[in-house]
């Protein structure tokens, strides 16, 4: 018989560490039923018949963010056998908050009390005999980066099958507790899988999930309303801040029986925080941060960089001219030689050879990750953001953005506040992900190479820019005029990378770009590939590629990108492909400007190349202005649908997009052009009239001031 185990617990407290060492390598990742959160699960090590669920981060089951949505789905729905339940030690009473909510499920409870090294070094001393006497289930202390405690919990859960203790509930004052215990006796009749307790306090919560799934009478919703009225007039608070407030206050009475707490001593994350996150050195320091992680990713010397150049001189030197050699040897038709050599191994080679970097891009904002500094992060944007009427918790999503634009909009869902959510969702995309950077890294090899660590930083600071202009311009908006919601985020402790973990996200990383390469942007490059080649009669062009498929109908939508300095049909067309998938830029660039695997930042045919489809550096620079703002890829338009659950904010989005980027790309094209080369014309003065409206819609009085000024004047 499968013994089902779920495993919940904070975020930030171990959780997937604790359950990569149970599974190993033995897990599958999917997502749960109509929603995109990671659903992942595996078998324990050893053991084929106990399957382990790990539950999303959570700190409570209320129906807050779609995570808690889903963990209580799952264990009042599925009935685990059995609850793992990580404890961050050293935020003991914190973590008993969800405890206490679990133990009201009536299901077979484990802790894992973890994080124990942290408790060591803070010199707390954790009674864990009281605590298992107070909670009526097994503590198992474990430190999960170092896979300390692993097997006897392990054993702990072997021996649960013979074990059906039910952990203890916690019990509030008498008043509180009779009000709980006559609502239980009003709904019992209507309760189905039992859980009595827990639903009688959702009830009195008024919980709107669990209300709609018992649908009571309204003769006892009357008479549950009067005992909550009674509750709240008696202690004059709502109900559910009522029961936060008596949960905390029972834990902390428990708390003395469990823990000894040592003198308050400032730890080195404390001392290390002071400067890191001061709102005088937070900010620069962030700043100086993310320039050296760009630097060591892209500068001339490093690793990255010179690995990029000798991949890119493979193709070039080697495979490439070897492929058409053995073609030629072997009488292959012109016309598949060419398709192999100029669509295949120079689209998809091109988008590879920037696979070095962009590891080590990887490798430096995981280690970042790991070792806690980018929560910090999100906590000193958050003094940025909240001045422009944004919330810290829009910068988390875009920060794992940096990464890929889908899991960047995916964790949007952990922010409570609806316009808050929505606005993070439209905005995300506009941080450089990793399938940007070649795009990035070409233009730069072409027109800025003196330059390239600079131009590349600034792309990073363009999409933060652009995602606080945008606060300031879609909240001005009704549907998205409110306060920005409260930042509340743990901040775990410093500890130093763990290789293991680091390599592994690389690895997924890596693996995940090398297998868009080898799918979506294979497909593509061939689907370029013919268009480029081929007629609409599907005649051969020859060296005639104007007069192709690609060209005829990249030419008719060039006329709306002229005035953004790249209205070429190389370049459009290379535009189009990219929102299949944002890497296509190159792959496409590569076969209509004849490249193969010369893409590389320091050639000349690169440069010259460049000079035809794109004018001058600032043509340049407002290609890829548009292409770093503009729609995302397919798959980042699937998550923004997912997420907003609604075709008309989805359609919004893509429509706000795509005219923001055109707007920013031809202020920067015309002015830009202005200043540096003198140029004035009818599209100089475009430019000013765009700049005029921009600066309009940002400082513009939002939409409940006009209304409270339209309303002063009538009276």
């Amino acid at each position: 018989m499968t013994l089902k185990v779920a495993l919940a617990g904070n975020p930030n407290s171990g959780k997937t560490t604790l359950f990569n060492a149970l599974t190993g390598s033995d897990q599958r990742v999917g997502n749960w039923p109509g929603v995109t959160v990671d659903k992942k699960e595996g078998l324990l090590k050893g053991h084929k018949d106990i399957v382990i669920q790990d539950l999303p981060g959570i700190y409570s089951l209320s129906p807050y963010t779609m995570e808690e949505v889903v963990s209580r789905k799952y264990l009042i729905d599925e009935k685990p056998d059995l609850i793992i339940n990580l404890v961050d030690g050293s935020n003991l009473i914190r973590n008993l908050y969800l405890t206490s909510q679990l133990a009201e499920l009536d299901i077979p409870m484990i802790i894992s009390l973890n994080m124990m090294d942290i408790v060591r070094e803070k010199g707390d001393d954790i009674n864990i005999g009281a605590m298992e006497e107070i909670l009526n289930a097994r503590v198992i202390e474990t430190v999960a980066s170092k896979e300390e405690g692993i097997e006897p919990l392990i054993e702990e859960v072997l021996n649960s099958r013979n074990l059906k203790n039910i952990p203890n509930k916690l019990e509030f004052e008498d008043d509180l507790e009779d009000a709980i215990y006559q609502i239980e006796k009003i709904i019992k009749s209507d309760l189905k899988d039992g859980h009595a307790r827990y639903y009688a306090i959702k009830v009195f919560e008024e919980d709107s999930i669990c209300l709609d799934y018992l649908k009571l009478a309204d003769d006892k919703l009357a008479k549950i309303s009067k005992i909550r009225k009674n509750m709240e007039e008696k202690y004059d608070d709502e109900a559910s801040a009522l029961i936060i407030g008596s949960r905390y206050d029972e834990l902390e009475k428990v708390s003395d029986k469990m823990l000894e707490s040592a003198e308050p001593k400032l730890s080195m994350t404390d001392k290390i925080d002071r400067v890191v996150t001061s709102k005088l050195f937070g900010l620069p320091i962030f700043a100086l941060v993310m320039f050296m992680v760009f630097f060591l990713a892209v500068f001339k010397y490093s690793p990255g960089t010179m690995a990029t150049e000798a991949v890119n001189g493979f193709f070039d030197d080697s495979l490439i001219p070897g492929t058409v050699d053995l073609m030629e040897k072997f009488e292959i038709h012109p016309v598949l030689a060419s398709l192999v050599s100029d669509g295949v191994l120079a689209g998809v080679g091109a988008v590879l050879g920037f696979l070095p970097q962009m590891m080590v891009l990887f490798a430096l904002l995981s280690i970042l990750e790991d070792i806690g500094y980018m929560s910090r992060i999100a906590f000193i944007m958050d003094r940025l953001f909240r001045k422009f009427g944004l919330s810290g918790k829009s910068f988390i999503p875009a920060m794992v953005a940096t990464g890929c634009a889908v899991p960047g909009i995916q964790a949007s869902r952990t922010i409570e506040n609806e316009r808050d959510r929505k606005i993070t969702i439209m905005t995300t995309s506009f941080m450089p992900c990793s399938a940007k950077l070649p795009v990035i890294a070409l233009i730069v090899g072409a027109f800025f190479p003196e330059n390239r660590v600079l131009v590349t930083f600034s792309f990073y600071v363009i999409g933060i820019l652009s995602i606080i202009v945008s606060g300031l311009i879609l909240k001005k908006f009704k549907e998205l005029a409110d306060s920005p919601s409260p930042f509340i985020m743990e901040l775990p402790p410093y500890h130093a990378p763990r290789p293991k973990s680091v390599l592994t996200d690389v690895y997924n990383k890596s693996k995940s770009y090398v297998k868009k390469a080898g799918s979506i942007i294979l497909v593509s490059t061939i689907v370029i590939w013919f268009l480029l080649n081929f007629d609409f009669r599907l005649n051969l062009v020859g060296e005639a590629s104007e007069n192709s498929i690609l060209a005829r109908v990249g030419s008719v939508i060039a006329v709306i990108f002229r005035p953004t300095g790249f209205g070429t049909w190389q370049a459009t067309a290379a535009t189009i492909t990219g929102f299949v998938a944002k890497e296509n830029l190159v792959a496409t660039m590569g076969i209509v400007l004849g490249l193969g695997g010369e893409v590389t930042e320091e050639s000349q045919a690169l440069l010259t190349a460049f000079s035809g489809a794109l004018a001058s550096p600032v043509a340049g620079y407002s290609f890829l202005l548009f292409n770093m703002l503009c729609m995302p890829c397919f798959a980042a338009v699937g998550a923004i649908k997912t997420e907003m659950d609604d075709s008309r904010w989805t359609a919004l989005t893509i429509c706000y997009q795509m005219g923001f980027a055109y707007l920013v790309s031809l202020i920067f094209y015309q002015l830009g052009s202005f200043f540096f080369y003198g140029e004035f014309d009818l599209g100089t003065v475009v430019g000013f009239i765009g700049l005029a409206f921009f600066i309009y819609m940002v400082v513009r009085k939002p939409y409940a001031e006009k209304k409270q000024a339209y309303e002063k004047c009538l009276a």
